[in-house]
């Protein structure tokens, strides 16, 4: 008899931090007191320990359950992004639930059961670890997204993102049965070996295409994007916070590790179906944008919008491509968690402020705030010196050296296009009268440090980019050998 292998545990440790955090959370919720404002505190340390832990375990590779579970620098780095988003989102939240009536202990626990899943997500070497992964972050959003029990909006949310979500995944398990079938595993490294040996295979080009179907409901590309205006705007803004960085960044993780190790004999195919959707999902995304008046639902066509950049960098290929991608999801992150983070610190009479023309006037009652929200949106239309535009920068120059100077050409002009709807809002802070109810700026201590440290990463990676850019290119590079 063949004794079973040891169970390396130690590759899931980041995530099983992040899952025992939820689970004592849970179990905190059934104890006195009756407010849970504790219980905020105790997530944020879970994850900052998750955090801690993924930064010292950097350089130390590990594999467990038959390589099915791979930490190595590619999965860390992603781990720090999805630390980051989860972070900030726990810290935006604290005031925000209070404020709100909802002070329930399930929220956090169900935000680190999504962040466990995230981090699953990228950790993933199988195909199988991949849909536990994404089911794991997606039924927890599923339900957050509709925590306003007593909103329309949020009801609505939550049932188009649990339909269209489950549709997404019975494409994805479609592709994984179809791929299996073809190579006889749903190991990357195996299925890589299998697809060279065989290459143009019918079966595995059909299932690559149904695997892209359902990764692209969860980056939310162009033709799969019809969820995110209505989750974005329906869920509570700091959900729609973790929503729009750390589920991207995960998804974008298997997405990278999929096509670029499992299914790198089929490049010449997704290669040219990702150039279309790339260019598609950009103009799309910016274009909507414009008629929007929703803060909410115009950063949720921006979050499309810069999909696309995404992918311009995954068509690009090689290290150069791939490891800008990873340095943008970084960059991204703090910049749109920081402006759903001020958008959340000011609310009108009636309720939260979310249309455009809340915002006239702001900068003379609350100039602090303008000025950061202002610094948001200038790094979401990519100026110098801050961290939009280095990303922007670095996404580019890998297209253009790759060859796709015409998809590098879409691009620009589609960050002109961006300027004026992120410009738009800047004006009306600057330059227009108040309209009707004015707003006022609601205190928060906690959501005054999330905005901090976003406002502190999108200049640090504008201004010493350098460091980090490295750091995703190597994480990244063993995965193109």
């Amino acid at each position: 008899m063949i004794p079973a292998p040891p169970v390396a545990l130690g590759a899931l440790l980041p995530a099983l931090i992040v899952f025992g955090t939820g689970v004592l959370v849970l179990l905190l919720d059934l104890v006195p007191p009756r407010t849970k404002d504790h219980l905020g505190g105790v997530a944020l340390a879970g994850i900052v320990i998750a955090l801690l832990g993924s930064i010292s375990l950097w350089n130390h590779e590990t594999r467990a359950f038959r390589d099915m579970v791979l930490l190595d620098n590619y999965a860390l780095f992603f781990h720090v992004v999805i630390c980051y988003a989860a972070a900030l989102a726990v810290l935006l939240s604290i005031d925000y639930l209070r404020r709100n009536g909802v002070e329930s202990g399930e929220y956090y626990a169900l935000l680190l059961f999504s962040t466990a899943g995230m981090m699953l997500l990228a950790s993933a070497g199988d195909l199988l670890i991949v849909f536990l992964g994404i089911e794991l972050m997606s039924l927890s959003l599923y339900v957050l997204a509709g925590l306003f029990k007593m909103r329309l909006a949020s009801g609505e949310a939550s049932m188009k993102y649990f339909l269209l979500g489950a549709f997404a995944t019975g494409f994805l398990l479609y592709g994984i049965a179809l791929i299996y079938g073809a190579t006889g595993s749903t190991n990357f490294d195996r299925i890589a070996a299998a697809a060279a040996a065989r290459p143009r295979d019918t079966l595995v080009t059909i299932g690559l295409g149904l695997l892209l179907v359902g990764f692209g409901f969860k980056i939310s590309s162009v033709p799969f994007h019809m969820w995110a205006p209505d989750v974005y705007e329906g869920a509570p803004t700091s959900v729609t916070a973790l929503i729009a960085t750390g589920s991207k960044a995960a998804a974008f993780a298997a997405l990278i590790r999929v096509l670029t190790v499992a299914l790198r004999a089929a490049q010449p195919d997704w290669s040219v179906l990702l150039w279309a959707v790339a260019a598609v999902t950009m103009t799309a995304g910016n274009v909507i944008a414009i008629a929007q008046s929703n803060l909410k639902r115009m950063l949720a066509y921006s979050s499309i919008a810069h999909v696309g950049y995404m992918l311009v960098g995954l068509v690009a290929g090689g290290v150069p491509g791939a490891g800008a991608v990873l340095f943008y999801l970084l960059a991204y992150t703090f910049t749109t968690a920081g402006a759903f983070g001020a958008i959340l610190l000011v609310e009108r009479s009636d309720g939260e402020a979310v249309e455009v023309g809340d915002y006239a006037g702001l900068a003379r009652r609350h100039p602090v705030l303008a000025a950061t929200l202002g610094l948001f949106l200038l790094s979401l239309v990519g100026i110098p010196p801050l961290a939009g535009f280095v990303g922007k920068f670095y996404l580019f120059g890998s297209a253009v050296r790759a060859g796709y100077l015409w998809l590098t050409v879409i691009g620009v002009l589609n960050s002109a296009i961006a300027a004026y709807y992120y410009l738009r809002v800047i004006v009306y802070m600057y330059m227009r009268e108040p309209e009707g109810v004015e707003v006022r700026l609601v205190p928060s201590f906690a959501g005054g440090v999330a905005l901090a440290i976003a406002l502190v990463g999108i200049v640090l990676l504008g201004v010493m980019p350098a460091p980090f850019a490295d750091l995703a290119q190597v994480a990244v590079a063993p995965l193109l050998r």
